[in-house]
């Protein structure tokens, strides 16, 4: 015979929720960050109907769906089913049912799988983007000196289409004009690979199509507390990766109240204005330089031509591409032709060649900065920072989320961006207890010395 059982009053389940060792460890995660901050941009005027759970707790729901690794808003509901302390401490209106154990109808109590993805898909991203922005204010409470040396990368993410399974027999599966019906806001675009190296030790180009989007994140690495994300930044992957520069540069720079001095990413970000926003602070830009272009320049910047001699300046110019530009000319025709040959084909046009140099800081700190300097090296080196930040956040399901719009994407990623920074301040905070907690020496009975806290 299964015995009958009445509900719990309010003390027992009180006691229950002190001591639910999932409660506890979700409570603690919470207390990280200043609900009280964002309360006003959360608060909405209920003029009619049932009263909607605040936003506060959907906020906090959606962060346990990052830590719980729950791919799909059915697992998320799931999960919540089986632990309705948890729900009472996210804070859900209660459903009052005196017939229940814990006194609320908790099926009746969380919202359908259905209006959670609705309710992801309308999170304001700028409460989201505050919420990062306090781990960042509070992991430099923690770090000294966090964001002098910043590392930039794009993570590419897999739109939840049938065009990206390659087991599907579609015609024409990466052809712009053929948007997939799953997703109206992904866009195709290539991921290239160009570490790849063969037998005989030569590197080999692969490029992947795919439709999706793109994730640029801005990291600092520290050798003690680990990586720390500064900002994020998401865009359809049609879009070259300079173009995450500019909005991950100001995200950065208003997270931490100041300008980094030192940038570290790949050739992919090789553009004068990514050197421009280091040179203006003292800085420099660890970016390796691609090989678009032969030239070659002396020490002081002035060019030389295909054949080797100096080119002559001849006037200053805006250049279309915004900058200020320097104009030179063949030497062997200015500033007044010298009488000497060259078989060129612009010479025999009768111009010879012409160059336009970015005379810009960020233009001369691309064309001369030494990349063999240590300086370079050590800035250089800290842009694994950001690859393994994109690493950790694939482990968390960032690169093929279960969703299928725009706005739900940018969502997950900076949850998942918010959990990574909180998970590196609890563990930064543990250290800097340890480190400010005394030592004593203790002797065994067998003689042997351990250190002990006081």
């Amino acid at each position: 015979m299964i015995p009958s059982f009445e509900s719990l009053d309010q003390s027992v389940i009180t006691t229950l929720l002190e001591r639910d060792p999932l409660v506890e460890r979700y409570r603690a995660f919470f207390a990280l960050l200043d609900w009280d901050a964002i309360a006003s941009h959360l608060s909405r005027k209920h003029l009619c109907g049932p009263r909607p759970h605040p936003e506060m707790t959907y906020i906090k729901t959606f962060l346990v769906k990052i830590m719980e690794e729950k791919r799909y808003m059915s697992s998320l509901r799931l999960f919540l089913v089986e632990h309705p302390l948890l729900v009472m401490e996210l804070g859900f209106h209660l459903v009052l049912d005196a017939t229940d154990l814990y006194g609320f109808d908790i099926q009746r109590t969380i919202p359908t799988a259905r209006w959670l993805r609705e309710k992801m898909h309308g999170l304001d991203a700028f409460v989201l983007t505050d919420l990062l922005e306090q781990t960042v204010h509070s992991l430099q409470g923690e770090i000294d000196g966090l964001g002098e040396v910043i590392s930039l990368d794009v993570k590419h993410i897999y739109a939840w289409v049938r065009e990206n399974n390659m087991r599907e027999n579609i015609h024409y599966r990466f052809k712009k004009e053929n948007q997939p019906k799953g997703d109206p806001d992904c866009r195709v675009g290539g991921k290239t690979s160009t570490n790849m190296i063969q037998a005989d030790g030569s590197k080999r180009e692969r490029t992947e199509y795919l439709w999706g989007y793109g994730t640029g994140v801005v990291a600092v690495t520290s050798p003690v507390y680990g990586n720390i994300i500064l900002a994020e930044y998401t865009q359809t992957f049609n879009q070259t990766d300079v173009t995450y520069h500019k909005e991950l540069y100001r995200k950065t720079v208003h997270a931490l109240g100041g300008y980094p001095l030192h940038q570290a990413a790949d050739a992919a970000f090789d553009a004068w204005h990514v050197y421009h926003s280091s040179a203006l602070h003292g800085g420099i830009a660890a970016i390796p330089l691609n090989n678009h272009s032969k030239t070659s320049f002396d020490p002081d910047g002035v060019p030389r031509c295909p054949i080797g001699l100096r080119m002559h300046p001849t006037f200053s110019r805006t250049h279309t591409n915004g900058y200020q530009a320097q104009r030179y000319c063949c030497p062997l025709l200015h500033p007044k032709p010298t009488g000497t040959s060259c078989d060129h084909p612009q010479f025999v046009k009768g111009k010879g060649c012409v160059k336009d140099v970015n005379v810009e800081k960020g233009g001369q700190m691309r064309l001369l900065l030494d990349r063999s300097a240590p300086l370079y090296r050590a800035v250089y080196n800290q842009r694994t920072g950001a690859e393994r930040i994109n690493s950790r956040a694939r482990e968390w399901g960032i690169e093929r989320p279960k969703v299928r719009n725009r706005r739900s994407v940018e969502r997950i990623n900076t949850l998942t961006y918010i959990v990574l920074n909180l998970r590196t301040l609890q563990n930064a905070r543990k250290i800097n207890t340890a480190l400010l907690t005394p030592k004593t020496f203790s002797c065994s009975r067998s003689g042997s010395w351990s250190l002990q806290a006081a």
